[in-house]
């Protein structure tokens, strides 16, 4: 597996996601062994953490937006030239650039195309010209295509229609809990704020939602966890914002103290301008929380009831949403439909891919 920054204890949803699709593998079937390659300046304490038939090559990296990516990866393909699995995964289109190399040398491969990358404002014109690249090389050169969103399936056309499958993102049962000591960490009040997860970078519409919670009265607390991607100047526009301090920014939240934050918001806000499967708006689903979401077309590949959508990128939009989710009476969890979103099942399809591209 290459083309993310690796796992446990790495911020980002393609992250999260290889985490739970390679540990569900671990645990399903006794004869795969996944070899998951990390960047080594993104790895942390709980890195350490080893899970049965899975193990890890860390290799240098950078940190420099646009490059990082495109290095490691390329160290990966030597170290897979030399250590031939039976199948290379590829995440995200960006390291998709190396698809012909591993297939000229006689590899098995499969992308996961996670999102148009090329869409979010961070990148310039040079890196979306070779983001671009790189969906076009995937396409064409990968065995198999992985899409997480049938829209962005149908989007790319018959190529992608062909070889492609729409595998869903996945969700674990949630995990609610009465306790509250992160919350009291950091001056949260439970049960009285609007909670939204996620890296701190443009795409995700923070300042939509911050200018958003500014207007409404009713929005006490903000709950941004989440940490910055590159440098802090996003985070730093995001503050200036936050003209009568309703926000708390947590940093890259996990575990215990992530459940913590689901199982004691009011509501869940996703401001996102562009997402591939937010699996955020899964885990919020699952947390029964009510929710209020861009629309755009990543939003409704899950069911939410209409009145929860807001238009994209619009701040008075999205306070009218808040302030009619939260004028709402108080009740008991939602009650989603998720059963698409199964682990177990999710593991399984991909194994089918893998083995289809081994016949």
């Amino acid at each position: 597996m290459i083309g993310t920054r690796g796992f446990p204890g790495v911020q980002g949803g393609v992250e999260m996601h290889s985490q739970h699709l390679y540990t569900t593998m671990s645990r399903n079937f006794d004869d795969i062994t996944v070899r998951v390659y990390r960047r080594k300046p993104y790895l942390t304490e709980q890195s350490a953490t080893t899970f049965p038939h899975i193990e890890y090559i860390d290799l240098p990296s950078t940190r420099i937006k646009g490059f990082e990516a495109m290095f490691h990866t390329l160290l990966c393909v030597l170290h897979i030239a030399v250590h031939r699995p039976a199948v290379v995964h590829v995440h995200n289109i960006g390291p998709g650039l190396f698809t012909p190399l591993l297939r000229l040398l006689g590899l098995k491969v499969v992308l996961t195309y996670h999102s148009p990358n090329y869409e979010h404002a961070k990148w310039g014109a040079l890196a979306r010209r070779i983001l671009r690249l790189g969906e076009w090389l995937s396409l064409k050169c990968a065995h198999k295509v992985i899409f997480v969103n049938k829209f962005q399936q149908e989007k790319c056309g018959a190529i992608a229609m062909k070889k492609g499958v729409y595998i869903p993102n996945g969700i674990d049962p949630a995990r609610p809990t009465a306790t509250t000591s992160f919350l009291e960490r950091h001056g949260i009040v439970a049960g009285n704020y609007v909670l939204a997860v996620g890296r701190i970078t443009p795409e995700k519409g923070f300042e939509h939602l911050i200018a958003a919670a500014q207007q409404v009265d009713e929005v006490q607390q903000v709950v941004i966890a989440g940490a910055s991607d590159h440098d802090n100047a996003y985070k730093e526009r995001l503050q200036a914002l936050d003209v009568n301090h309703k926000v708390v920014f947590t940093g890259f939240t996990a575990g215990d103290d992530l459940s913590q934050l689901y199982s004691h918001a009011r509501v869940y806000a996703l401001s996102s301008v562009n997402e591939g499967f937010p699996l955020v708006l899964l885990e919020a689903m699952s947390y029964g929380l009510p929710i209020v979401a861009s629309d755009i077309p990543a939003t409704h590949l899950v069911t939410l009831p209409h009145d929860s959508y807001f238009t994209a990128g619009d701040a008075q939009a999205l306070a009218t949403a808040l302030q009619h989710a939260l004028n709402a009476p108080a009740h008991e969890a939602i009650a989603y439909e998720l059963s698409s979103y199964n682990w177990d099942n999710i593991a399984q399809s991909t194994l089918e891919v893998y083995q289809q591209v081994n016949q």
